[in-house]
C-alpha cells in the first residue's frame, strides 16, 4: 500500500454519456487517482469505448444476480491497494477538476476517515428534488464524531457512496462494507466508524452533479430499502430516530415554496412525503410482510430473489 496513492470505484449498469464525463473529469483532477476499477454488471451492455478515456482505467464484470451494494464495492476494494479508496456512482460528475484534492484534504485531520462530497442537482432537477438536495448537501462542511449524535442525531451517521473517500487502514480495521445489503452500505459503515470513536467529514467544497426525479412509488420503494437497512443492522441505528431529520426537511421545503410563492407545489410535496414515510415505515417491519408483499414494495428485487436473503 502506497501512503499518497488514491484508487477509484466506480459500479456500472447500463452506462452513458453520464459516465464517459466523469471518467474525463477523473482525468482533468488536480489530485490524479492511481488505478481506476469500473465494476460492470453484464458484460453485454457495456461498451469498451469508456475504456478509452485518459487514466489508468480497468474493468470488471459481474453478472446482475451477483451485485450487492455492500459486497461488490468491497470485492472491489480488496482488488486495490492505495491508500485512500474513493467510490463514486456511475451518474455522478465531478464540477471541477479539484473534486479528489478537496475530498483528500479532510483526512488531515488524523479523526477522519470518510468523507462524501456535496451533491448538486442537474439542469433537468424537479423543484423538490433541487431543495431537497440543499438541505441534504448544504454549502458548510463539518466533522461528526459521537458527541454530535445528541444534537444531529441520524445525521451523524451520514456518508454517501455517490461519492465517499475512505482511509483503507480505518476501511480494513473495522471490516470493509458489509457483504450483503440491500443498501445503505454507507451509512452503515459510517455509522460503524462514529461509534469507534472516529470522525466523517462533509466536504462541500467538494461537488459532483447528482440528482434523480424520481416518481412517487419510486420514492416509496427506496424508502422502503433504505427502512429494511435500518431494521437489519439494530446494532448501528436503534435508538437513533430517523423520522425527526425527515419531518424537519418536509417543514423547511414548505417553508421554501410558500416563501418562492411555488404554492401548486404544496399539495405534490405532501404526497411524496406521505410515499417516502409509508416506504420507510414498512420496511422498518418488513419481517412481518409477506414475501409477495416485499417483493412489490423494494426496489432491489434481487436482494429477496437469491436464497441468501434474509
Amino acid at each position: 500500500m502506497r501512503d499518497t496513492e488514491i484508487d477509484v470505484v466506480i459500479p456500472v449498469y447500463r452506462p452513458d454519456e453520464k459516465l464517459r464525463r466523469l471518467l474525463l473529469r477523473l482525468a482533468e483532477q488536480t489530485r490524479r487517482p492511481h488505478r481506476i476499477l469500473l465494476v460492470n454488471t453484464e458484460r453485454e451492455l457495456f461498451d469498451d469505448s469508456y475504456l478509452e478515456a485518459p487514466g489508468n482505467i480497468e474493468v470488471i464484470h459481474i453478472k446482475k444476480e451477483e451485485f450487492d451494494h455492500g459486497g461488490t464495492r468491497h470485492m472491489a476494494a480488496e482488488m486495490l491497494h492505495g491508500a485512500f479508496l474513493l467510490f463514486l456512482t456511475q451518474d455522478a460528475v465531478p464540477v471541477d477538476s479539484h473534486l479528489i484534492e478537496n475530498l483528500r484534504a479532510a483526512f488531515e485531520d488524523e479523526r477522519v476517515c470518510a468523507a462524501y462530497a456535496r451533491q448538486l442537482p442537474a439542469e433537468d432537477c424537479s423543484v423538490l428534488e433541487r431543495y431537497t438536495r440543499s438541505f441534504n448537501y448544504g454549502t458548510e462542511s463539518r466533522v461528526s464524531t459521537k458527541e454530535d449524535l445528541p444534537r444531529l442525531g441520524i445525521k451523524t451517521f451520514f456518508c454517501s457512496n455517490v461519492c465517499a473517500m475512505y482511509r483503507r487502514s480505518a476501511y480494513e480495521e473495522l471490516g470493509g462494507f458489509e457483504r450483503r445489503t440491500i443498501f445503505n452500505e454507507d451509512m452503515i459503515f459510517a455509522g460503524r466508524l462514529i461509534q469507534n470513536g472516529k470522525a466523517v467529514a462533509y466536504c462541500a467544497d467538494a461537488k459532483v452533479i447528482h440528482s434523480h426525479n424520481y416518481s412517487n412509488m419510486q420514492q416509496f420503494r427506496r424508502n422502503f430499502d433504505l427502512g429494511v437497512s435500518q431494521a437489519e443492522h439494530p446494532e448501528i441505528f436503534e435508538g437513533i430516530p430517523s423520522e425527526g431529520e425527515g419531518i424537519r426537511m418536509v417543514k423547511q421545503t414548505a417553508v421554501y415554496l410558500l416563501r418562492s410563492r411555488k404554492i401548486w407545489l404544496l399539495p405534490e410535496l405532501v404526497i411524496k412525503s406521505g410515499f417516502k414515510y409509508a416506504g420507510y415505515r414498512l420496511g422498518k417491519s418488513f419481517r412481518r410482510l409477506p414475501e409477495r408483499m416485499i417483493l412489490f414494495c423494494t426496489m432491489n428485487r434481487n436482494y429477496w430473489e437469491n436464497p441468501d436473503a434474509k
